[in-house]
């Protein structure tokens, strides 16, 4: 479908279409990035050996790799709004490539965390180049979907890659993105880049207000009001440089606001629910870690792959439907885990967080970058992927705040 519509004609006066990046290109240029996350989670006892640390801070390389896909996809959207599709693919490769070489030449703590980092600002450009490029709602379900069934099979994909191969090949999972870029980059429309002065201190505030977000969870006290505090100058940078690095067009459009708060509601149910999974699962079945995250398998695979029929077949439903159908089973999942005994049960509530997540994402960005203006299309999609991934700071943490108070 993809080439034949490149070769179709315009108009019927022989001009040739705008060429489009294939879809499934769109799905490996996102989909690896959730390797990032989901495949050393099996694997911190051999990162502890190899770095002659302990498993939590070994645990730290998957800390840094959040906090850099947190923080690259903002930075990473600027500069794809800014410089186009091109620049954009080649910076965040390069980043990809020199952070995976770090992580698997020298097998230090600091060199993991920071090639962790630096890693995860490559894959955070990918995956928003990627979204920005799926213009269709069938395109957009399926890298949403791809991040979501990586994501789900990664842990085990990881296990069997390091059996075969090495621990460090696991790491290097997320540079399988690089292979789609050379196609991204020559079947990519022409730089539809927006020229802007370069706003330094907005940029800065922003950083450090993710910084201290994805901390929030941890140090709640100390970076709660410095989260407040850099919320609050950010937004008084807005209105004094509306034009800057965050965009009052965009920082202003209540209707963008309230996507980005619906796919944090969702994300959050999901990886809280994700996290607190082997407690619940140890505690009504019995079942130890390695059993737990193979059953897993299922509901989080259900919920990845559904998503993006769900999310193509979401064009045809009205958008307040869409997003109470999303709310309510985001406060359904929850609501059942809590009450259910069975196992089955347990796996439907997970399989309904997942599935509410998945599309979330897909049908959400649509959203999001369907009502402010084309111009900031790129800014739109990285603020809302930032508030995505957000919840994945919260959750795991909520979930351990959780099971300490039922232990």
């Amino acid at each position: 479908m993809d080439y034949l519509q490149r070769h179709r004609t315009a108009n019927g006066h022989g001009q040739v279409a705008p060429r489009r990046v294939a879809t499934p290109w769109l799905a490996l240029l996102a989909g690896p990035l959730s390797y990032g996350i989901a495949a050393p989670a099996l694997l911190l006892d051999d990162l502890a050996r190899a770095t002659g640390t302990g498993e939590r801070a070994a645990a730290a390389g998957v800390t840094a790799f959040g906090w850099g896909i947190a923080l690259g996809t903002p930075l990473l959207a600027a500069l794809l709004a800014r410089r186009g599709v091109r620049t954009a693919l080649t910076a965040s490769a390069a980043l990809l490539a020199a952070g995976t070489i770090l992580l698997v030449l020298v097998p230090t703590l600091p060199a993991l965390v920071a090639g962790a980092a630096v890693q995860a600002l490559g894959s955070a450009g990918l995956s928003v180049t990627a979204m920005k490029l799926a213009d269709s709602p069938r395109r957009m379900g399926v890298v949403a979907a791809s991040l979501a069934v990586v994501g789900a099979t990664g842990p085990l994909t990881g296990a069997l890659v390091a059996e075969l191969l090495s621990w460090q090949a696991v790491l290097a999972l997320p540079l399988l993105a690089v292979a789609a870029v050379p196609a991204a980059r020559r079947d990519a429309t022409p730089p539809d880049a927006v020229p802007a002065s370069f706003d330094p201190l907005g940029m800065a505030l922003l950083a450090m207000l993710v910084t201290a977000a994805v901390l929030t969870p941890h140090r709640p006290l100390v970076a709660g009001p410095v989260t407040v505090a850099l919320l609050v100058l950010l937004v008084v940078r807005t209105n004094v440089r509306p034009d800057g690095f965050l965009p009052a067009a965009v920082a202003r459009n209540g209707r963008f606001l309230t996507a980005c708060v619906l796919v944090f509601t969702v994300g959050l149910v999901n990886f809280t629910l994700l996290y607190a999974a082997p407690d619940l699962l140890r505690e009504h079945a019995g079942w130890d870690s390695t059993r737990s995250g193979v059953v897993l398998l299922a509901p989080y695979l259900l919920g990845g792959l559904c998503s993006g029929f769900l999310t193509a077949a979401s064009v045809r439903v009205p958008h307040r439907v869409t997003a109470a159908a999303l709310l309510g089973a985001a406060v359904a999942a929850p609501l059942l885990a809590a009450v259910a005994s069975a196992v089955p049960l347990l796996l439907v509530a997970m399989a309904l967080a997942s599935l509410a997540a998945a599309t979330g994402q897909g049908v959400l960005a649509l959203r999001a970058t369907g009502v402010v203006p084309g111009s900031h299309k790129a800014e739109a999609l990285g603020l809302f992927n930032l508030a995505y991934l957000l919840s994945v700071a919260f959750g795991p943490a909520i979930a351990v705040t959780l099971s300490h108070q039922a232990g």
